[in-house]
C-alpha cells in the first residue's frame, strides 16, 4: 500500500474511532431504525447517543480520563546541562513551544529540534514552530527541523540516527507523554520527559457539560489510549 494512502487511511480510521464520531454513528443508526420502522430500537439508540455526547463533553468525565496520562510525569525542574538536544515533538507552538524555551535558557550549547509534518499547508509545523523560537531569539543555527516523520514512531526512529543512546530532553504535551516516553525508550533511545501543555481543566460542576472544551479534552486521552493499545499491539512499546 502507497504510504500516504495508508497515512490517510490510519487517519480516517482514527477519526471514526474517536468519542464524538462514536456517538453521531449511534445516533445515525437509531435514524436508520426509525426508517426501518423499528422505533423501540430506534429510541433506545437515540438515548444511548444523547447520553454519550453529554458525558464525553462533561469536566468530570474529561478530568478522569485525563488524570492518568496527565499525572504520569511532572515537569521537569531538575535540569541537567549536559545535554545536546530538546526534541519539541509537534506543531504546538503556542503552549510546548515556551517549555523549549525555558529549557534551552537553562542549558548551555543546546539546540532544539522542531517536528511536525505538513499535511496541508506549504509549510510543516516544525518550520512554523522553528519561525517562532527565531523570533522569540533563538540563533536559526540552534534549530534543527524534523519535517518528513509523520507519526510518534517514525520520530522515534528518526531520533534514534540521530543522537543514538545519548540523553536528550522530550517535550510534548502531558497527556501524549506516556505514549511517546515509552515508544522512543522502546526504540533504544534515553529521553527525559519534560511534559507541558497541561489540559486538565479544573472544573468539576454537575452542570460543566456539552462543553467543547472538555469535548476536546476527552478525545485527546481517547486517542492516546487507542495509541497506546495500538503501539502494544504492534509491539512498539
Amino acid at each position: 500500500m502507497n504510504v500516504e494512502v495508508g497515512f490517510m487511511l490510519k487517519k480516517i480510521i482514527s477519526v471514526a474511532l474517536m468519542p464524538l464520531s462514536i456517538g453521531l454513528i449511534i445516533m445515525i443508526i437509531a435514524l436508520l431504525f426509525f426508517g426501518l420502522n423499528r422505533a423501540n430500537i430506534g429510541k433506545k439508540l437515540l438515548k444511548l447517543s444523547i447520553f454519550w455526547l453529554v458525558l464525553i463533553s462533561w469536566a468530570p468525565f474529561a478530568n478522569l480520563m485525563l488524570k492518568p496520562l496527565e499525572s504520569a510525569y511532572p515537569k521537569l525542574e531538575k535540569i541537567p546541562d549536559n545535554i545536546e538536544y530538546i526534541l519539541l515533538l509537534g506543531g504546538d507552538r503556542d503552549k510546548r513551544a515556551w517549555e523549549a524555551l525555558r529549557l534551552y535558557h537553562k542549558i548551555p550549547k543546546v539546540k532544539i529540534i522542531t517536528s511536525g509534518y505538513s499535511l496541508h499547508d506549504k509549510l510543516s509545523d516544525a518550520n512554523k514552530t522553528a519561525q517562532l523560537l527565531i523570533e522569540s531569539g533563538i540563533p536559526r543555527e540552534k534549530i534543527l527541523m524534523q519535517e518528513e516523520a509523520k507519526t510518534t514512531f517514525e520520530e522515534a526512529v528518526w531520533m534514534k540516527k540521530r543522537v543514538g543512546d545519548k540523553p536528550f530532553i522530550l517535550i510534548t504535551a502531558g497527556y501524549h507523554m506516556p505514549r511517546a516516553y515509552r515508544l522512543f525508550k522502546k526504540a533504544g533511545l534515553n529521553p527525559i520527559p519534560a511534559p507541558a501543555d497541561f489540559s486538565r481543566p479544573q472544573e468539576y460542576g454537575f452542570f460543566s457539560m456539552l462543553q467543547s472544551v472538555h469535548l476536546r479534552d476527552t478525545e485527546h486521552a481517547w486517542h492516546e489510549y487507542f495509541g497506546l493499545l495500538v503501539y502494544k499491539l504492534q509491539g512498539k512499546i
